[in-house]
């Protein structure tokens, strides 16, 4: 698409709510990170932000003298779009099935089905619905496991290179402990794997990740030759779970006796590192929080699908203690999570706070599901805020999508109390426009809704 232009208040972080203190970023509000334009212009081109400002009239007169087309999105707020640090595309299918506890959950409703993807058609059909879903809900990246199928790869980023879509994705790696039809072998899988990577690492936007399931269904044989895989290739990824219930971690120490903790499996594999991204991590030791620090592995906090499983609370000031924060992005985890949507992960990031005796402001909650998920998977310097020269992903939060929404938002004190109603009260209505690479692909104002 050629050259355009948004008008409408906006917003983007400069620096980490967790850690910035009063006055850390220039222009923004004392102590919070946050630059907020009430009347901005984003100006859109080949794909990225080319400049982004306040709006004036001098403004939009050399934008028209340009031929620039400018849509004004009214009682709106535009953000960098939503950014999913840990999610199954392969589950979707499953989202909402009756819990249990995560062992069972596995046994009962995931892995039957994850079988079907042996199925190319199913895996496109899937993969369709879950990008629409994604964008729909003003995601625009994500980390995305598929299954232990080589064709469940391709089918999704088939599907986001057809969208332009900014996605991070892998193999599944199971070589034990799984349904005989979901089991690889330690060389075989790590063989598909390398293949994928070769194929589709750095294409278009579309970016590998190497990924064992987790430490209970890969042989430390196949943790290894996929850690060997990884470091061989610098600039993919890995990812995996980590202390998600206690059982799984009891699980563990006996599986791998040898090993001082949980996350020492991965470390002794090479599976730690930047690029690294562990979903889950609710009981992790201080030890390990250390460690992730250290080595610039992040954590993926999934809120909706640990209250849905009952795995407990994750320690999200813990994970971010200003003395050795841990880089830490919002993950939805369908089909355990029960919500694509970013603002529904938030709305329950902040429950889970306060069941931990925390306050998770609505400026850390939208950092995390924007700048901070970009710094946990490294792409800071192309996602996750408005800035010249980022790749134009963007969501556009319509503040009347619903009446009580819009009634609520009539009480509301300065940005800070906007942003908290729309985590709490906001869902997938509330998208109005989702840009990709500047192209508006979702939302109400691309299915003909009012903008």
């Amino acid at each position: 698409m050629g050259t355009q232009a948004l008008r409408g208040a906006a917003i983007s972080f400069e620096a980490d709510p967790f850690l910035a203190a009063p006055g850390t970023a220039p222009g923004t509000a004392p102590g919070t990170a946050l630059r907020h334009w009430t009347d901005a212009l984003i100006v859109l081109e080949a794909g990225r932000i080319r400049s982004v400002g306040d709006w004036s009239a001098a403004a939009a007169a050399a934008l028209a003298a340009e031929g620039v087309p400018v849509t004004h999105h009214r009682d709106a707020l535009i953000c960098p779009g939503f950014i999913d640090a840990h999610v199954h595309y392969p589950q979707l299918p499953m989202i909402g099935a009756h819990g249990e506890q995560l062992l069972g959950w596995l046994e009962r409703h995931t892995f039957p089905t994850e079988a079907a993807f042996a199925d190319p058609a199913h895996a496109a059909r899937v993969a369709e619905a879950f990008l629409d879903a994604l964008l729909a809900a003003g995601t625009t990246t994500a980390a995305v496991y598929c299954t232990v199928h080589p064709q469940s790869v391709e089918a999704f980023f088939a599907a986001s290179e057809r969208r332009g879509t900014r996605m991070i994705a892998g193999k599944v790696l199971m070589d034990r402990n799984a349904p005989e039809a979901l089991r690889d072998t330690a060389e075989g899988g790590v063989a598909d794997s390398a293949a994928l990577l070769a194929r589709w690492h750095g294409r278009g936007r579309q970016l590998y990740a190497v990924t064992p399931r987790f430490a209970p269904t890969s042989s430390p044989a196949q943790l290894a030759a996929a850690g060997r895989l990884w470091q061989a290739h610098p600039g993919t990824y890995m990812q995996t779970h980590i202390a998600e219930s206690p059982a799984e971690v009891a699980w563990v120490r006996e599986l791998f006796p040898e090993a001082a903790d949980y996350l020492d499996v991965y470390r002794q594999a090479g599976l730690t590192g930047p690029r690294a991204i562990l979903g889950h991590g609710i009981h992790l030791s201080e030890a390990e929080f250390c460690h992730c620090h250290r080595s610039g592995t992040a954590l993926a906090h999934c809120p909706t699908s640990n209250t849905f499983l009952g795995s407990g609370l994750f320690r999200a000031f813990e994970a971010r203690r200003p003395a050795r924060p841990v880089r830490l992005g919002l993950g939805t985890d369908i089909g355990a999570g029960t919500s694509p949507c970013q603002l529904r992960s938030m709305g329950e990031a902040y429950k889970v706070a306060r069941l931990g005796g925390h306050d998770l402001t609505a400026l850390q909650a939208f950092y995390l599901a924007t700048r901070g998920g970009a710094e946990a998977l490294y792409l800071e310097d192309r996602i996750g805020s408005l800035a010249p020269g980022m790749e134009a992903d963007l969501v556009v939060l319509d503040l009347k999508a619903t009446p009580l929404l819009d009634f609520r938002l009539g009480f509301c004190d300065g940005i800070e109390e906007v942003l908290f109603v729309l985590m709490t009260l906001g869902d997938e209505r509330l998208v109005r426009a989702t840009y990709v690479s500047g192209t508006l692909v979702s939302g109400t104002l691309a299915a003909g809704g009012a903008g």
